[in-house]
């Protein structure tokens, strides 16, 4: 970092304050990711989360922290090494590649966009190394689990009103994630008018605002009416002996799938709900939402689906992303093969 330009030195661990001009950065770089680059408002927390990371951990590594104004006098003062330093700490700290690799494209983005904006002299990030993804293939469940998982959503309800309608809308979220292979935000930001139940098929908003239209099975559907029918208007009313007051805003009774307080159901809601029944199978270390979306996958190719119809139904933009799971089901028939096999 040059001397020229870096801020006075002060105690390390010192957050760096988001002065009137940082927030001008900030408002700005959030205007071009949504108006220019289309990009979700998920995606927009991410690159600003990663810049923000960035401004913080180079200050405190350099024990710098500006008076006001973060933003440029750091950024101001980067030079390669100062970006090479920031993420081979991030490294040393446990990062996985994709993550490194994410933090790198946020900071290439927010550097082109400073410069062209006047903010930065130069681009520190052009001749800057994005790490590698790792091929690590992601968590599936075989057939077997996946069915006792999705059983296990189904056993008998509860006879409490509320705990019932929990339970229901439990077992149809798990459903629809195995059916259709949604990533969780699509999830939560479905609503009742989204889902087709004539056709069986729900209108997906993806990464960029894109749509697309996901086939569901008859599982999933049964399941959904059930929630319908008999849990969500417990939810959205409150306690059915009326000691809770309404809690759902407008907006959010339009949403298919709900918290227990009547709002929309969060991406962390979904998350605990999801690894609690991944826990109950008891042989299997496999966590989260996404562990769904890759089983779904993975069961699509293994039952004979070709790769551009999976690459439409998960919304990938790449075929090179879906062709990850054309890689799980080769592992799976070479370990068959070996098993079976006399001459394996």
């Amino acid at each position: 970092m040059s001397s020229s330009t870096a801020p006075r030195a002060v105690r390390a661990g010192t957050p760096p304050r988001l002065a009137a001009r940082d927030r001008a950065w900030v408002e700005g770089f959030a205007d071009h990711l949504m108006h220019e680059r289309n990009r979700s408002d998920q995606t927009v927390r991410a690159y600003l989360s990663d810049v923000e990371g960035l401004v913080s951990e180079v200050a405190e590594h350099e024990q710098l922290a500006p008076v006001e104004g973060a933003w440029p006098e750091v950024l101001g003062g980067l030079d390669l090494a100062d970006l090479r330093g920031w993420l081979g700490r991030l490294s040393a700290a446990g990062r996985s590649r994709s993550t490194l690799a994410r933090k790198t494209a946020s900071v290439r983005v927010f550097m082109a966009w400073a410069v062209r904006e006047g903010h930065l002299e130069q681009d520190p990030s052009l001749r800057l190394s994005s790490p590698k993804r790792s091929s690590t293939l992601p968590d599936a469940l075989s057939a077997d689990q996946a069915g006792r998982l999705l059983d296990n959503a189904g056993a008998p309800a509860p006879e409490d009103a509320r705990e019932r309608a929990v339970a229901l809308r439990d077992a149809a979220l798990l459903e629809v994630l195995y059916a259709t292979g949604l990533r969780v935000s699509e999830l939560v930001g479905l609503d009742r008018q989204d889902v087709d139940h004539e056709r069986r098929t729900l209108v997906v908003t993806g990464k960029g605002g894109k749509q697309r239209t996901v086939p569901f099975g008859a599982p999933a559907a049964t399941a959904l009416e059930r929630w319908l029918d008999h849990g969500r208007r417990v939810l959205v009313l409150g306690d059915p002996s009326g000691h809770r007051p309404l809690s759902a805003t407008a907006p959010a009774r339009d949403a298919l799938f709900l918290g227990v307080r009547g709002g929309r159901l969060g991406v962390r809601q979904v998350r605990e709900v999801v690894n609690r029944a991944l826990a109950g199978l008891g042989d299997t270390a496999a966590r989260g939402p996404h562990v769904l979306r890759h089983t779904a996958a993975t069961h699509l190719l293994d039952g004979g689906a070709d790769l551009r119809s999976v690459q439409e139904l998960l919304g990938h933009s790449s075929l090179q992303t879906t062709q990850l799971y054309t890689h799980i089901s080769v592992e799976r028939l070479r370990e068959g093969y070996r098993q079976a096999h006399p001459r394996a």
